[in-house]
């Protein structure tokens, strides 16, 4: 069990840092990681639809379609909360580089 709760943060790790370098494939994983609790990750909507989010900026269709599904199970207060984020992210990423 330890084995594979190690293997799935590595995994959601290195898709973390494939992000950082604007991956779209690599936000719409982690979106659906948190979305349907894949990877050993909780299910977290807010995050989800932050990785969504970020990965419709990168070009990903597919994340299009599945931030507009999940966006329909959360309230209001709940995708402000989500667009906070990837905006965070966004700037930390951008002061990173610079």
């Amino acid at each position: 069990m330890a084995n594979s709760i190690h293997s799935a943060r590595f995994l959601m790790e290195s898709r973390q840092a494939e992000a950082a370098m604007d991956e779209a494939e690599a936000l719409y994983d982690l979106g659906i990681a948190c979305s349907t609790g894949a990877r050993g990750e909780a299910v977290d909507l807010i995050e989800a639809h932050k990785w969504f989010n970020l990965a419709s900026v990168a070009g990903s269709l597919d994340a299009q379609r599945c931030r507009a599904e999940i966006a329909e199970e959360m309230t209001a207060r709940e995708i402000v909360e989500a667009q906070r984020k990837a905006r965070a992210w966004l700037s930390q990423r951008t002061a990173r580089a610079a």
